[in-house]
């Protein structure tokens, strides 16, 4: 089958060269029997991906069992994966087939396969390798052939590195790795997805679309979509349903977009109206207004959100160190306030507010020295840097400090890890 039959048949919209790679690679892998993992964020279509290849591969009459990993409570995965005999435990009244046996023959797709239990893992390793599995309560060895499509929205290697997930069973999910490029990074397949799902939604619920500005049109490529193609579909169809016969502006568009756009350091940022929106004097007219009031409203928001991030770090680089090296200010706000309540002036240029002083005379090492010259050149320049500038400083400073270890960088930035894994894919840090 040939790359544009493939895209037809499943529906594999796009014309990008990430999308082109990751089709014409499970192409290639589909019809063996080699384990694939499928490396991907949240919303981009690694299920379908997984069925795809099922579907085309010489299993495709057979049965093909989901597995959502994280879904299952960890009292009861052993179970449902491998089944249990009768009395196997309280309230386990007759025997039970495992995913693992109903999928016999077929392919068995291992969703989040980053949040399976420690002790499941062992044995998702052998039943890999071997296709030997025990139900629960039973002492029969079991066989099962399946082909193996596992799937994970998190850094299997970085989970490893953290010991929560096993070193052996990585290398036997990664053999074929394929990695689902978020819609971000194929901004030229929006607009034909989009298109795409307005017509469905349109025959569906018997509706108009009657189109989008070249605004709006320009917004959807921008914006950053957090959510991938499942957050595009469920846009594409609230614009359907509550939008119904309307023409489709900015504004309009604005309200169904919650994340956080390519450009702007705020969530949600409006793009403010053209030169032709203005009232005749000159003035912004009452919707521009309402447009610039939001964006400052959620500027300010970000501003308390960094203040927190840096003072956090500040306290954790400087507090045990060399507090002397921080102006004044900034060293009563360390010892005698909340970490949450800094008062911290980040648009400020001169040395006097918040440029590093000349350190005092005191035995500093050169790991010290070199954290507080970055910190010092980063702020001693004319203009006032950005906000994401800024924020992607502290996450470096901060992942530089602690190796790479991204859970102590989190907590030291007062940020949750998944948040920083955000960060991280944010401004393309590795």
């Amino acid at each position: 089958m040939d790359r544009e039959a493939f895209q037809e048949r499943f529906g594999l919209i796009g014309e990008s060269v990430a999308l082109k790679q990751v089709i014409d690679k499970i192409i290639q892998v589909a019809d063996t029997d080699i384990t694939v993992l499928l490396q991907g964020e949240s919303g981009v279509g690694k299920d379908i991906t997984a069925k795809a290849i099922h579907a085309v591969s010489h299993r495709k009459h057979e049965n093909m069992v989901i597995v959502n990993c994280g879904a299952i409570p960890e009292g009861i995965i052993e179970s449902e994966l491998f089944g249990h005999e009768k009395g196997a435990f309280t309230g386990a009244h007759e025997a039970r087939e495992g995913y693992f046996e109903k999928a016999n023959g077929g392919t068995i797709f291992l969703d989040e396969i980053g949040d399976t239990p420690a002790n499941v893992q062992v044995k998702l390793l052998r039943v890999l390798e071997s296709g030997e599995y025990f139900r629960v309560g039973s002492s029969k060895l079991r066989t099962t052939d399946v082909r193996v499509v596992a799937a994970t929205n998190k850094d299997l290697w970085q989970l490893v590195q953290d010991e929560t997930f096993r070193e052996d069973l990585y290398y036997r999910l990664d053999t074929v790795k394929v990695k689902l490029p978020p819609l971000r990074e194929r901004p030229d397949d929006i607009i034909p997805i989009f298109r795409k799902f307005v017509t469905e939604f349109s025959s569906k619920y018997d509706s108009v679309f009657k189109g989008f500005s070249d605004d709006a049109k320009e917004l959807l490529i921008s914006y950053r979509w957090p959510g991938n193609v499942r957050e595009l579909r469920n846009v594409a169809e609230q614009l359907v349903v509550l939008e119904k016969s309307q023409f489709i502006d900015t504004e309009k568009l604005q309200k169904y977009l919650k994340g956080r756009q390519h450009t702007g350091s705020a969530d949600n940022l409006p793009i403010l109206a053209d030169k032709q929106q203005h009232t005749s004097n000159g003035s912004a007219g009452d919707g521009d207004q309402q447009l610039i009031y939001r964006a400052l409203v959620e500027l300010r928001n970000d501003i308390g959100d960094l203040k927190k991030m840096l003072g956090t770090f500040l306290y954790s680089t400087f507090s045990q160190k060399n507090l002397k090296a921080l102006p004044q200010n900034i060293q009563d706000e360390v010892q005698h306030s909340d970490i949450s309540e800094f008062d911290i002036d980040v648009g400020a240029t001169s040395e006097e507010n918040i440029g590093v002083q000349p350190f005092a005379e005191a035995d500093i090492s050169e790991e010290e020295n070199s954290e507080e010259e970055a910190f010092s050149q980063f702020f001693s320049a004319e203009d006032i840097p950005s906000i994401e500038k800024t924020e992607q400083f502290l996450i470096e400073q901060a992942l530089q400090k602690y190796d790479g270890n991204r859970r102590k960088a989190s907590e030291a930035l007062g940020i949750s890890e998944r948040t920083l894994y955000r960060k991280l894919d944010q401004y393309d840090l590795q």
